[in-house]
C-alpha cells in the first residue's frame, strides 16, 4: 500500500512542511513535485482554513479531498511518488501569504525538488513537476531551467498576462457567483481594478480588509504576473507537456490552455491536452476514473533523462556508497 510522511524542507530562509506519499514497493520510483494554484491553499489543493480560517466559507458537507491530494492518491496507484507542501503562510509552513511574491514561489519549488533528490529512493532521473493554476507558470519556469525534469502538468494554467486573467475571472464570477461565499474573493474581486493599477504603477502594497481584517496585500506577485505571462515561456519548455482544464472553470477561461497548447505545438511540441467536462478550477467535480486518466497521462510521459555532473555524481554516490 502506498504510504504518506509528513516531511519539512528548506526554502531560503523559511521551513515548508509537506506530505511526501510514496507507491508500494522499494523503488526508486519516478516522482512529482506539485506547485499549487493562487489565493491562500493548503498542501493538497484546498482552501487554507488552517492559517487562514475566517478568510473562507465553511466546507461543505459533501467536499471532497483536494485536487492535489487527489492527483497523489492516483499516482502512487500508478507506482509515481509526489510531493505536495504548503505554500508559504498556509497551512505548517513558515512566512505570509500576503507578502510572498511569484519569484519566491518558484525559488520555493525549486528547493521542494531539491529536497526529493535528497531521497535515496526516487529516481534522479525520472522526474516531474505539476502546477495547478498560477502554479503552472511556476512549473514551467523551473522546468525550463531544469534538464533532468522530463515532464511538466498544467492544470488550469493561464497563458495570458495575469491582469486580462483577473479581470475575465472577475466577471465570471460576478456572472455565476463561484466562490463568492468566501470574504477573500468578495474582497479580492472587489479591489480588483485597484490592485491592477497599484501593481502596474509599482506600488509595494495595497491595504484591503478581508472578513474584517485589515491586510497588506504585497503588490510584487501582481506585478510579477502581469509582466510574466505563461505564454511568453512557453516557447522555452521542450518537455512532454499534459495540460488539464476544467470547462467551467471561473477563475481561468479554457482558452488559456488552448492557447498554450497552439503555442506549444508551434515551437514543435506535442501536448497532451484534456478538457474535463463541466470542472471548475479546482476539478471537483472530475470523478476519480478522470482523475486517473489525468494520473495515467502524467506517469506515461516520465522519461528517464541525462543529467547534469552534479546529479550525476549524487546518483554513483548512491550506487557506490562510502563505508564510513
Amino acid at each position: 500500500m502506498p504510504r504518506s510522511d509528513d516531511l519539512r524542507f528548506r526554502a531560503g530562509d523559511s521551513s515548508l512542511a509537506g506530505t511526501l506519499t510514496l507507491p508500494d514497493g522499494d523503488g526508486p520510483h519516478p516522482w512529482v513535485v506539485f506547485a499549487g494554484s493562487w489565493l491562500p491553499r493548503g498542501r493538497d489543493g484546498d482552501w487554507d482554513r488552517v492559517r487562514h480560517p475566517t478568510w473562507f466559507a465553511p466546507p461543505r458537507p459533501d467536499a471532497g479531498t483536494g485536487l492535489l491530494a487527489r492527483l497523489a492518491e492516483a499516482l502512487a496507484g500508478r507506482g509515481v511518488a509526489t510531493l505536495r507542501y504548503d505554500p508559504r503562510g498556509c497551512g505548517a509552513s513558515d512566512g505570509a501569504w500576503e507578502s510572498t511574491d511569484l519569484f519566491t514561489r518558484i525559488d520555493d519549488a525549486r528547493d521542494a525538488i531539491g529536497a526529493m533528490r535528497s531521497r535515496d529512493e526516487l529516481d534522479l532521473r525520472r522526474c516531474a513537476i505539476v502546477g495547478h493554476g498560477e502554479g503552472g507558470v511556476v512549473a514551467i519556469s523551473v522546468a525550463i531551467g531544469d534538464p533532468a525534469l522530463s515532464a511538466v502538468g498544467l492544470i488550469g494554467t493561464p497563458a495570458r498576462s495575469l491582469r486580462d486573467v483577473v479581470r475575465h475571472g472577475v466577471t465570471v464570477r460576478a456572472w455565476t457567483r463561484t466562490d463568492l461565499e468566501h470574504p477573500v474573493v468578495a474582497a479580492l474581486d472587489a479591489a480588483s481594478e485597484w490592485l491592477i493599477e497599484s501593481a502596474e504603477r509599482r506600488e509595494r502594497e495595497l491595504r484591503i480588509r478581508i472578513a474584517g481584517e485589515a491586510v497588506r496585500l504585497g503588490l510584487a506577485a501582481f506585478e510579477q504576473g502581469i509582466h510574466t505571462p505563461a505564454m511568453a515561456l512557453a516557447t522555452m519548455l521542450h518537455r512532454n507537456v499534459v495540460i488539464a482544464h476544467g470547462t467551467a472553470d471561473a477563475w481561468v477561461s479554457p482558452d488559456e490552455s488552448r492557447l498554450l497548447a497552439a503555442l506549444l505545438r508551434e515551437a514543435g511540441g506535442a501536448p497532451d491536452v484534456h478538457e474535463i467536462p463541466d470542472a471548475g478550477h479546482l476539478l471537483a467535480e472530475a470523478d476519480d476514473e478522470g482523475i486517473g486518466v489525468l494520473a495515467e497521462a502524467i506517469a506515461e510521459r516520465i522519461e528517464a533523462r541525462e543529467l547534469p555532473p552534479v546529479l550525476v555524481a549524487i546518483e554513483q554516490m548512491r550506487a557506490d556508497p562510502i563505508d564510513s
